[in-house]
């Protein structure tokens, strides 16, 4: 995991926004009795279910798990217009405002993902669904059972008003990704038909799939697009029982939840209140904890990690601490060079840019070695480009020979690396160099853009921990003239200048699954540079990704999706639109010594599957299962 940008994680019941696949009967491969029209109980990208029908439930929770107890952490995962620091919105799902974290958990979903397949969802709101033989069209069978907390059937017309008012009125991110669905309609309370556009991502019907449930009696007499601190009116595990804004919000556990004794829910959802608190700083937060004002917390910074965890309850036992595997694809992070401004548009630019940021350095004297450096989109999975195109991949690219930078057909790009010294000399000189190339000159001791201004970069952040990191960097920057300044934020303004793309700089990271589709739109498309808060941060736009992404989507195989992803790859890196950082293998979790896990923790889910899978040791008189 990351030093500081903690990854937008989901849990399996929120939105799988960040790249799940999606079954396409006949076009992406067998999908067993789905290719009939046969009613299924799950649907994977390719068709491959581990589970069968009538599963009990899923291999990694411990249904023996006793329900009780209080969950306590910060924010450690994000997803649309939520904030890591605070909130003041209980609506989760459009752009206004900032989101409070856990909504997802008071809303059911069609379907919900198992946490040990890259890409399976079985039933959940939905008991089944048939996909007709083109992949197009999916009837879902909402399950009679299945209630909003006000106990109120939910039914398929509350589903196809949840679809249509996420498409026209929710996040952007949502609107773009189910922008391939074309219809969706109640046949009666029990059936839900959705229908496809024709050429719509692999991952686009899971993503539907995965999407909140919402009562349309509720929003009879409410705006579905407004910031609000009512309390919506949800039908998941839990529901809001009191909050602060900007300070914390709670959740309890409903006891005669409908939902409980599904397969996909059997051993999970344990905890009788889960609570988020929300600190501005992350030194305080540390203290916080500390202090015993929340029990769970997932370490991102390797000099907290490795420095101050010496306090008396973690000396003798009360506050335990364990390294738990990442396996999953670890994506990109870095700092993204935003190309809609002028200054940008050069990628000889962005390129010394790159060659002023010391990693070895940094990892070596900030984060006591604990990092690797990130060079792909698509790190630490088989879609990532490495030495020279295979035939695959340059039968995908050759049509676009002289429309891209050569660099394209041969080894990809990888960063630079240093000396270690901070300030490797080779490195500035090949910087300055490629600044002359590009027009930027030096003036009286100052680098000036090629309109003859001042060349200044503003690096926009939202929290102090991160300033070490940038001091070094902007060093470099000012040995070749350019003038380079941090600007820290609040949250809410920060997300206001994200979404607005009202920035030169900024860090985000974000990852794919193994089996991406639709989701590679929202950050690679031209539409989703022009489109406010996409996560298109560098503005990308350039009709040949297009090209390549809509091949990617269409890939009717496995091996046909890897190589449309290494070709695509190769695209991004030699784009120079951002300067990647660094990743690790590892979940770094810290805890009062109250909490039991499954001993084997699912591969695919975020957190170490925290707090889902967990459970009270208070409610129990044994111990953890570790």
């Amino acid at each position: 995991m990351s030093e500081f940008s903690r990854m937008a994680f989901l849990s399996r019941r929120d939105v799988l926004g960040l790249g799940v696949g999606a079954l396409s009967a006949s076009r992406f491969g067998s999908a067993g009795a789905a290719d009939a029209g046969v009613d299924v109980h799950g649907m994977s990208a390719f068709g491959d279910l581990k589970y069968p029908a009538e599963f009990h439930h899923f291999d990694y929770v411990n249904v023996d798990a006793p329900k009780g107890g209080l969950f306590s952490t910060i924010p450690s995962n994000r997803a649309y217009n939520q904030s890591f620091q605070t909130f003041n919105s209980l609506n989760a799902y459009v752009l206004k405002g900032d989101g409070a974290q856990g909504m997802g958990m008071t809303f059911a979903t069609l379907m919900a993902r198992a946490g040990d397949e890259p890409d399976a969802m079985y039933g959940f709101a939905a008991r089944s669904v048939t996909i007709s033989p083109d992949g197009l069209t999916y009837r879902f069978t909402l399950r009679p059972e299945a209630r909003f907390h006000d106990g109120t059937r939910l039914t398929a017309g509350d589903a196809v008003f949840s679809l249509n008012i996420l498409k026209s009125s929710g996040h952007p991110i949502v609107a773009q990704q189910v922008r391939d669905m074309l219809k969706a309609e109640a046949v009666d309370d029990a059936t839900l038909v959705v229908t496809f556009a024709a050429k719509r991502g692999r991952d686009v019907p899971l993503f539907v799939a995965g999407l909140p449930i919402f009562s349309q009696a509720y929003y009879a007499t409410r705006r579905f697009d407004e910031s609000t601190l009512d309390i919506p009116l949800g039908s998941g595990p839990y529901k809001v029982s009191k909050f602060e804004v900007n300070r914390f919000i709670e959740f309890e556990r409903v006891k005669d939840w409908w939902g409980a004794e599904l397969a996909v829910n059997r051993g999970s959802y344990n905890f009788d209140n889960v609570r988020f608190e929300f600190y501005r700083d992350r030194d305080v937060a540390f203290e916080g904890f500390t202090g015993r004002n929340y029990l769970f917390r997932e370490e991102f910074t390797s000099r907290t990690w490795n420095t101050r965890y010496d306090f008396p309850a973690m000396a003798d036992g009360r506050v335990k601490r364990e390294l738990l595997p990442d396996d999953t694809p670890s994506g990109a992070q870095g700092w993204f060079i935003n190309t809609r401004r002028d200054k940008f548009k050069d990628p000889r630019v962005r390129e010394a840019l790159g060659d002023a940021f010391d990693f070895e350095w940094t990892n070596k004297t900030i984060m006591y070695g604990a990092y690797v450096r990130t060079q792909s989109p698509f790190q630490n999975s088989d879609l990532m480009a490495v030495g020279p195109p295979s035939p695959e991949e340059l039968a995908l690219l050759e049509p676009f020979r002289g429309k891209v930078p050569e660099e394209v057909f041969g080894m990809p790009f990888v960063p630079p690396v240093s000396d270690g010294s901070g300030q490797d000399r080779a490195l500035l000189r090949k910087a300055v160099q490629l600044l002359q190339d590009a027009g930027c000159v030096m003036k009286e001791g100052k680098r000036m853009t090629p309109r003859g201004e001042p060349f200044r970069i503003e690096f926009l952040l939202d929290e102090p921990a991160f300033e070490a990191h940038h001091s070094p960097f902007i060093k470099n920057l000012g040995t070749l003239g350019i003038d380079a300044a941090l600007r820290l934020v609040d949250p809410v303004q920060f997300r206001a200048r994200r979404d607005d793309f009202d920035f030169d700089i900024v860090i985000e990271r974000f990852g794919f699954s193994t089996v991406p589709g639709d989701s590679l739109r929202p950050f690679f498309s031209s539409q989703a540079a022009a489109t406010k808060g996409s996560n298109n941060l560098a503005g990308i736009s350039d009709p040949v990704v297009d090209a390549v992404v809509e091949q990617l989507i269409a890939a009717d195989t496995r091996p046909k999706l890897v190589f449309a992803a290494r070709a695509l790859d190769r695209l991004i890196r030699a784009g120079r639109y951002w300067v990647p950082q660094w990743y690790a293998n590892t979940h770094r979790l810290a805890y009062w010594n109250v909490f039991g896990h499954p001993p084997g923790l699912p591969k695919y889910l975020g957190a170490a599957g925290a707090p889902d899978l967990w459970w009270s040791m208070a409610s129990t008189a044994g111990g953890p299962a570790k």
